[in-house]
């Protein structure tokens, strides 16, 4: 149940009500917006909140269960804040939300609806539908380890230990002519072999994409020229010139941990769990009982 304030609490009984919706967002860069479907600007809890910045909400919806409710936003790119770049790049992504019923005659009157986070973002040329996803889809996160054959630690973390600042896992590159909308032939990089940076973190260190960071798929060495192709397309384009750095990949396997990280006391997936291949074994007269095991 939902504690108002004796201001707006006297106001909804009035009968006569001068109430709008605010959002206030914390992305995951830190960087605090507030947004408004009032016609004019709205301050408090040191927010400025943007008026008619196209925000549309839908219905609350809440149960009483550990469901994840949600609420939708609806809107068109209107506000300098939200451009489909910054969408598309992910820096909306899980982004805080918190949702207030406020009246634009005193802000000091108000009620928090909602707090969750940016869950799936829709978008078009000119439109977006932002989902809002209540607290409870935290629990929906799995905790602790998953029994696998893989690795499930990430390459260079704590419970990994590889060093990947040393010169042996990183290297640095230029751009030196375009493959398509995400693949690049590169300078700088010929001291390394042939999928070294397969599955690798690239950050761009020069040009429209500074600062960002993508994942590798592929590491070729064509006729002497090194290849790299990225897992997605860069959100701005690429140009002949930029400079990055990249880091080795890891596939999640015993022996590449072994033989390209010496890390094998640090592998934390299980080698030799039995495989579905195990599961659907059958007694065969044809290879004769020798006594060995399977």
């Amino acid at each position: 149940m939902k504690k108002l304030v004796e201001g707006l609490a006297a106001h909804l009984a009035s009968g006569t009500t001068t109430l709008c919706w605010c959002w206030r967002l914390i992305r995951k860069d830190s960087v605090v917006f507030g947004f408004t479907d009032h016609d004019l600007p709205l301050q408090f809890d040191d927010t400025n909140f943007e008026p008619e910045a196209g925000l549309i909400p839908s219905e609350l919806r809440a149960s009483s269960d550990l469901a994840v409710d949600a609420q939708e936003a609806e809107g068109v790119l209107s506000s300098d804040h939200i451009s489909e770049t910054d969408i598309f790049a992910g820096l909306w992504d899980n982004a805080s939300v918190e949702v207030w019923r406020v009246n634009w005659q005193n802000a000091e009157e108000r009620v928090l609806m909602r707090r969750g986070s940016i869950g799936q973002i829709r978008r078009g040329k000119t439109a977006f539908v932002a989902e809002v996803r209540s607290m409870a889809h935290v629990l929906e996160q799995s905790v602790g380890r998953t029994f696998q054959n893989a690795c499930d630690a990430a390459l260079g973390d704590s419970r990994c230990k590889v060093n990947l600042e040393t010169s042996q896992f990183q290297g640095t590159g230029t751009v030196t002519s375009l493959i398509g909308d995400r693949g690049f032939a590169a300078s700088g990089l010929d001291a390394f072999a042939a999928n070294w940076f397969a599955l690798g973190l690239l950050t761009w260190q020069s040009g429209e994409n500074q600062d960002r960071q993508v994942e590798v798929s592929r590491h070729e060495i064509i006729s002497g020229v090194t290849i790299i192709t990225l897992l997605e397309a860069p959100v701005r384009r690429l140009a002949i010139g930029d400079t990055f750095l990249i880091r080795a990949g890891c596939d999640k396997r015993w022996q590449t941990c072994l033989e390209k990280f010496n890390n094998g006391n640090n592998y934390r997936g299980f080698p030799h769990i039995l495989g579905n291949d195990t599961l659907i074994r059958y007694a065969a007269t044809s290879r004769g009982p020798k006594g060995e095991p399977l």
